[in-house]
This record gives C-alpha cells, structure tokens and sequence, in this order.
C-alpha cells in the first residue's frame, strides 16, 4: 500500500532501554526482537527504532560516528536484519534514525576536516574565523548551553556545533555532503527499513553569511539561554525545502517507503510541519514539539490542529503526547485527574486525531518519569542545568515486563535503575487486568484501526466550552462524533442526532438525549446531520 503511512500508528522504541539479552544492562537489538510480539499485539503499524549506530554515547547515540554500522552494545548487522524479519513477519513497518544534520566528532570525516584547511573533506563542516578579540563569529548559542562555537587549535578555527561540543555539524551547502547522506539512506533502504525518522530535520542548513539571532524579549532570563534568541540564522533556512525534495525523491523510488520529520522550532512549528509536508515533494509527514508540553485545554487541541491543517490542507500530521525527549504525558498532565484515567483519555484523544500517531514505549502502561538524583544522571541536559532542568533520562529509564528485579529488563545493572513507582506499572500485571490501560490501549487501537473515517477522515470541530472537546470526524458520508471531558468534575450534555455509543468509551453514559461524562470521559458516537450539543 503505497501510502500505508497515512492514519498509522508508530511505537517508538529507545534501543537502550527496551530489553537486554545479554546481561550487560543495555537494551539491544536482539531484546528488541523478543519483544516484537508485545508490540504487534497492540495493534499498531510500524516502530520507530532511536539510534543504534556506533557511537561514543555523549548524547545517547545522537552522536554518530558510523552511519552504516551497530554499535556493539546493540549487536551486530546480523542481528538489525534478524529483528527486520522478524517485525516483518509480525506485520510491522521500521523506521529508523537518521540524525544527518550533525555528527561524532570522531567520525572520520570530522578528523580529515580539520586536519587542515585544504584537505578534500575541509568545507564539509561549518568553520569560521574568530573576530579580532578572538571570540566566536557571531552570537549563535547550542540546545544544550554556552557558544555554538568551539575552538580547534589545530586549524585555528572555530567549528559550529548545534549541540554538545562533540557533536559537529555538517556544512549541507556543501553539494558532496548532501550526496554522502543521499548514499547513506540507499544503504538502509537496500537493507529492507521502511522508513526514516529524521533528527533535527529543520537544522540541516545555517545563514551562510553568519549573521546573529536577534533576542527575544522576555521579562526574565530562561533555564536555558538558548531560548532567549530567535534561531532565525541558524535553522529553518529556504535552502532546506531543496534538500528535502532530494530525499524525498529517493526515498519514493523504492516502493512503500517513507520519511518523517521532527521539526524543533519553539516559534513556529506547526507552520514548519505544514511547509514541509506541502505537496508531494517533501516529508510525507512531520512533528513538532507543540502536543509535548504542559498546555492541556479544548482550546489549546483545536487550535493546534486546526492551524495546521489551515496552513497546509494538503500537508500531513504526525501527533505524539510524549517521546524520548520531553516528560511522559501521564506524568505531566497528572493533575488533571488519576493517572489510569489521564493515560486512557490520552489514548483516546491522540488515536481520533486527524494525522498519524506516535506512542512511546511504555506509554501503553500509563508509564511516568522516574526521579533521579544527580548521580544517576547520563543527559548532558540534565547534567548542565540541573536541578531546574533535569533532562530528559527520567522518560529513558527501562521498559518493564514483570516482577522480577530490575522489571525483567536486565540480568545485570541498568544502564538507568527501575525504581518502584516504574516497576509497578509492569506489562505482565496489566496483561492480567481487563480494566488496565494497557488494554484499554488495545482496545482504542483495535478501534481505530477498524474505523476508517478515524485513520483517513476530515475533522470539524464544535463549540463547546472548557473542559469539553468535541470534533467530528468525517469521510464521505459517514461521521463520528468524538467527545472528551477534560476536567474534574462529570458534566452533562443535552445531545439530539447520534446513533448510539460506539467503541470502548470510559465515565461515559448515554440515555436517549443525554450524555454524561465523568471526569477523564470520552465516547465515540456516529452522528446524522441534525447533531446538537449544548452543555446542560
């Protein structure tokens, strides 16, 4: 099915933490495999697997210095091309990391680079002069704190690093760069992965000129300095949509094959997601940070949605509550009511959007943060601002099974500990429990996937009022009403024009012309054309 990935759902799986098969308390590929047969229970399309490359690990993988290899701790090719099949057989898609935009800085092409200025590999990285004062070119700050700029003694040079010091990046004016990755993503298609997760995928291209951010005005500084400038010259730049048509264009020569982006842009990233899912030529479909975060209303949801579908109705979606990368959702939002209830209300909300989805491991169990102390720490986010930021290990820590020590993740000591509140949440008591969130999860995605006009219908929103949530979602003739009470108290709604209750609602109760929503309710309904809705 050529366009498989409109209206899928992807199960993200952080390698590290996922299942170790070998005692050394990291996840690997081959745990990955064990595992497979949980995740295809679910009912979900496709995983997303987060970096296993070769890597010295200053940020978790997302520093590569070997984009066609596995790093030892995750295995071997063997082992990628045995979990391939397997998720194959099982029915699943896999999509992989790409992180293009940066690299180790031991990767070869870094240590030819700046060996001299003259060598055949010196422009294919950002290096610039200093000023005659000898500070950096310009004003231009990394994600993870201090100068974008470091200084390399060798060249007498400053080189550009969007994130840690260890983590060059690539200069894609440089035509030869953007073929070497063209070269990169053949190897993994020729392999057999269905698609690509593409890092930072708005960073690939800097103001060539090196001109400094303006500031943005804010009444105090942030946790993070970075966040008081507008990136406006160090990302997001035109010559990117180029470059996104190149693999767009190679990617689209191999049957069934896909690309999605994560656009990182505080300011405007729903515009981004739509720009660069424009048409036929670009992302099949992109995220940004924007369902991420703490903001949790009616108005913030619809407003979300709609603006991206008002900025590119032919662009498509892709919308996650949590990832590797920010607090899970069940934890953050924990006080807007139990946590059992706030994760089966996310599941039903995130599965009726319009797009596709993205859960993450754990997330099927109403998984939270683990608190850590600093000790335990491996982020270099956490390890840099702590304790006000506390980076972004405590949604890292292992996935859990069962009862046994460590969650039955490991043998051995975990790269991060299992602590109780986690290792409560285990798969092996919620397999055990109809009314779980793990099964509620299956149950919203066996749903989903059997309502089409969920996977590929349009969505109409309704005017309600806070802290109801209410869109139609249609397809042809056929609509279906979705309904959540975001708040804390049961409301009731006088409701004319449905057709019934469909699908596994939850607080929900429906008497002939009235609805009832308890606290965290939802309930799906089709609906005929003289829908009314009015808050009792």
């Amino acid at each position: 099915m050529r366009d498989w990935w409109r209206g899928s759902v992807t199960y993200q799986i952080y390698p590290r933490s996922f299942q170790d098969s070998n005692g050394d308390g990291i996840g690997d590929l081959p745990g990955i495999t064990r595992r497979l047969p949980h995740v295809a229970s679910l009912g979900v399309d496709a995983i997303w697997l987060s970096p296993f490359f070769p890597s010295p690990m200053l940020d978790m993988g997302y520093d590569v210095s070997d984009y066609r290899g596995v790093h030892p701790d995750f295995g071997t090719l063997a082992d990628f091309d045995k979990m391939l099949r397997v998720a194959h057989d099982l029915g699943l898609k896999v999509i992989i990391d790409q992180v293009l935009s940066h690299c180790a800085i031991t990767h070869p092409l870094f240590a030819e680079s700046r060996r001299d200025r003259t060598n055949a590999k010196a422009d294919w990285f950002i290096w610039a002069d200093p000023r005659p004062d000898g500070t950096p070119p310009n004003n231009w700050l990394s994600v993870f704190g201090g100068p974008a700029w470091t200084w390399d003694a060798g060249r007498r040079q400053f080189y550009m690093h969007h994130f840690l010091a260890g983590q060059p990046t690539f200069n894609f004016h440089n035509p030869a760069v953007q073929e070497y990755f063209l070269d990169v993503l053949r190897f993994w298609l020729d392999r057999g992965v269905d698609g690509f997760r593409l890092d930072t995928v708005n960073y690939y291209f800097h103001d060539v000129r090196l001109r400094s951010n303006p500031a943005l005005p804010m009444a105090r500084p942030p946790i993070n300095p970075y966040d008081m400038q507008d990136q406006i010259h160090t990302k997001t730049q035109p010559e990117n949509i180029g470059w996104l048509e190149k693999m767009r264009a190679l990617t689209d020569s191999y049957p069934d094959r896909m690309m999605v982006g994560e656009v990182g842009d505080a300011l405007r990233g729903i515009e981004v997601m739509g720009k660069y899912t424009k048409g036929e030529k670009r992302l099949h479909m992109a995220y940004s940070f924007e369902m991420l975060g703490d903001a949790h209303s009616a108005r913030f949801f619809r407003k979300t949605v709609e603006s991206f579908f008002a900025g590119a109705p032919d662009g498509w979606p892709c919308w996650a509550f949590s990832n590797h990368d920010v607090p899970r959702h069940a934890g953050r939002w924990t006080g807007r009511g139990r946590i059992e209830d706030v994760a089966k209300q996310s599941a039903a909300l995130l599965l009726s959007l319009e797009g596709s989805i993205c859960l993450y491991q754990g997330e099927e169990l109403g998984q939270t943060d683990t608190e850590l102390e600093y000790h335990e720490l491996t982020d270099p986010k956490g390890l840099r601002f702590w304790p006000d930021e506390k980076g972004r290990d405590g949604c890292r820590t292992p996935m859990v099974w069962d009862e046994s020590r460590h969650g039955g993740f490991t043998t051995g000591t975990p790269w991060l500990p299992v602590k109780p509140p986690q290792a409560a949440r285990h798969v092996a008591a919620q397999e055990a429990r109809r009314d779980s969130v793990l099964h509620a999860y299956r149950d919203i995605l066996a749903f989903r996937r059997a309502q089409k006009v969920l996977r590929r219908g349009q969505t109409r929103f309704l005017d309600l009022p806070e802290p109801i949530l209410a869109f139609i979602r249609w397809l042809g003739k056929e609509e279906m009403l979705c309904i959540f009470n975001l708040g804390h108290e049961a409301v009731t709604l006088q409701i004319e024009g449905v057709e019934g209750s469909v699908g596994p609602d939850h607080h929900a109760e429906l008497d002939v012309t009235e609805l009832r929503l308890g606290p965290n309710g939802y309930a799906w309904m089709h609906v005929g054309a003289d829908l009314a809705l009015r808050v009792r």
